[in-house]
This record gives structure tokens, C-alpha cells and sequence, in this order.
């Protein structure tokens, strides 16, 4: 699957993420990436809509980790923090990746590459302009 869009606001940006989770069916994981302020975190948001969750989604950069649940569980990690992969395997972070019952969302994923699952979603946020984002979804 390799589809793109582009997104002229939050809110847009926040119902191409919540489509995209409507599919999804548990044991996924998402890989977002895009630099600081490209709106993964707003992606995330959708994505809970998506999973009919009902709470505030805030980033985790300070916990690295927030769960949320609705129709499946939500797992999401910021791992920018995270300087070596090995702090985040030691927490045992990459054991919620294998949850049937729920979905992996990743932001900074680089930082923790050899603890992704070989099946993964990559969702990648590029600003074009202020407003303007391009969303490529492909796994």
C-alpha cells in the first residue's frame, strides 16, 4: 500500500489519520516520521479517532510512552529522547510492538531501529508549507 495526500489543515491532517485507522485491526505498527513540527503528533491524534478513543492525546517526549484505549489499544511512543536502543528494549517498550489487541504508533523510530517489527507502517509528514503537509503512508 502506498498512497499520499495532501493536507491543508490540522483537522485534515487529523481525518487522514483517522480513515487510515479505521482499517487497522490490531498488532500494527506505525512508524511516523517527519521533523519537529510536521504534525505527528496531530497524525496521532486522528488515529485515536480513528480507534474511537475518546481521551486528550498529548505527546509522550517525557514519559515515552502513553496508552490509550478504545476499539483497540493505543501505544504511543516518542522516542527522541532515546539514545541507544538498548534503554528502550531494558524498559521493555518493545514488547507492546507484539500486542494483537492494539496498535504501535513510533514517533523517532530511528532511535530504536532494531527493536521494530519487520512488518511495519510507515506514515512520513513533510511540510510544504505552513499549513500544507504531504502524507505518504506506505507498508
Amino acid at each position: 500500500m502506498l498512497k499520499t495526500f495532501v493536507s491543508t489543515s490540522v483537522l485534515e491532517t487529523e481525518q487522514i489519520a483517522e480513515e487510515f485507522a479505521r482499517g487497522l485491526t490490531g498488532g500494527e505498527t506505525v512508524l511516523l516520521n517527519g521533523e519537529m513540527g510536521a504534525g505527528k503528533t496531530h497524525f496521532t491524534k486522528g488515529i485515536a479517532k480513528g480507534l474511537d478513543i475518546a481521551d486528550v492525546i498529548t505527546s509522550p517526549t517525557f514519559t515515552l510512552h502513553n496508552i490509550y484505549y478504545g476499539r483497540l489499544t493505543l501505544n504511543h511512543f516518542d522516542f527522541y529522547r532515546i539514545e541507544d536502543f538498548s534503554e528502550a528494549e531494558m524498559l521493555g517498550l518493545d514488547e507492546f510492538f507484539y500486542d494483537k489487541r492494539g496498535v504501535s504508533v513510533i514517533e523517532w523510530s530511528e532511535n530504536i531501529k532494531p527493536l521494530i517489527p519487520a512488518n511495519h507502517i510507515v506514515v512520513t509528514i513533510e511540510k510544504l508549507s505552513d499549513l500544507q503537509r504531504k502524507i505518504t503512508l506506505n507498508g
